[in-house]
């Protein structure tokens, strides 16, 4: 869902401060001609993906029609899926956010990786482990840029889920090529998941939900695929573009109101954890994603289980002196 992986993201980060903004540019690879400035031109469409996320949509408005029909063990086991054991939230926080994009915390045997991480992070179907990484570094070093994939200052519908309409700004390939991401490519489980992403991905998100209430206690294959698989995805994709949507546009900004990412209570909910998205742009290597801790934080509460089971180690977190005197400086007062 995140779009083609950039060429040459082994290049090292650049720590010199780089042009934001679209520029025209020269190369020599193009004989010394003057590159077009991509500023104001419409992007071309993807439309595989308008068609793709199109039916999606389609076929979750039409199981809420089947929902009466359905066993209620079947509605228990997508809730299950997506809520209790498998949340497609907890799975993009604690997976993709704290641990891969900005090491908030150390999951140091590899067994835990694979079962708590890498095959949760299959059933979210939002790209491998390294794109998804990629990208989501690119979005917080040029946040609410061209160069951020998802840049909320394009409107609401773009950074929900109109970016995945269109071709990847070439702001958003030209940044992600000099971050580095040696870290990535170097870990095993990244690279398996990313080389085995496809069958697996299909296999974990869809063909599992819907063979267990088919086989296990008889629901019928019609609604075990549309309310565990269809239904389920669509609610769990849908309060995934709240982060980079509501998250960005509407809340305050008690740590920093000079960048666009809110504090939003109703995307917290969803989310479980990332709606308090001011402090997690402010200090990305925390760990919870929160100065709160465990209130109403449960990425907070796994990863603390993690750590009391032995199964992760070295978490981060922002001191209280350094909030404090962060919100003096930058806050917008509201807390």
């Amino acid at each position: 869902m995140r779009g083609p992986t950039a060429d040459g993201a082994k290049v090292p980060f650049c720590n010199a401060k780089e042009e934001i903004s679209a520029r025209v540019e020269t190369s020599e690879g193009d004989g010394g001609q003057k590159r077009p400035d991509m500023r104001g031109q419409r992007q071309n469409i993807v439309w595989r993906n308008v068609v793709l996320m199109s039916l999606l949509h389609l076929g979750a408005v039409y199981s809420l029609v089947l929902i009466p029909k359905a066993k209620p063990l079947t509605l228990l086991w997508a809730y299950f899926c997506d809520v209790v054991f498998l949340s497609s939230s907890l799975r993009v926080t604690a997976g993709f956010v704290s641990k891969w994009p900005h090491y908030g915390f150390r999951a140091f045997q590899k067994g835990t990786r694979v079962f708590c991480l890498f095959i949760w992070l299959l059933f979210s179907l939002q790209n491998d482990i390294f794109e998804w990484s990629r990208d989501h570094r690119v979005h917080h070093k040029y946040s609410e840029t061209d160069a951020d994939p998802h840049n909320a200052r394009r409107g609401f519908f773009f950074s929900h889920i109109g970016w995945l309409f269109v071709r990847k700004h070439r702001d958003v390939i030209e940044k992600g090529r000099k971050l580095d991401v040696t870290d990535l490519l170097a870990d095993p489980v990244v690279q398996f998941q990313r080389k085995y992403y496809k069958i697996s991905v299909v296999l974990m998100c869809f063909v599992v939900p819907t063979l267990v209430p088919w086989y296990i206690w008889g629901e019928s294959l019609w609604n075990s695929y549309f309310l565990a698989s269809i239904l389920r995805y669509t609610i769990s994709l849908n309060i995934t573009w709240l982060v980079n949507s509501a998250a960005h546009m509407y809340g305050n900004r008690p740590y920093d109101k000079h960048i666009s990412p809110r504090q939003n209570p109703l995307v917290t909910l969803g989310a479980i954890g990332e709606g308090f998205h001011n402090y997690h742009h402010t200090f990305p290597y925390d760990y919870s994603a929160s100065e709160f801790g465990l209130n109403f934080n449960p990425t907070t509460w796994f990863i603390d289980t993690m750590c009391w089971l032995g199964l992760a180690t070295d978490r981060k977190r922002a001191s209280q002196q350094v909030i404090k005197a962060r919100k003096a400086r930058t806050g917008d007062g509201s807390i």
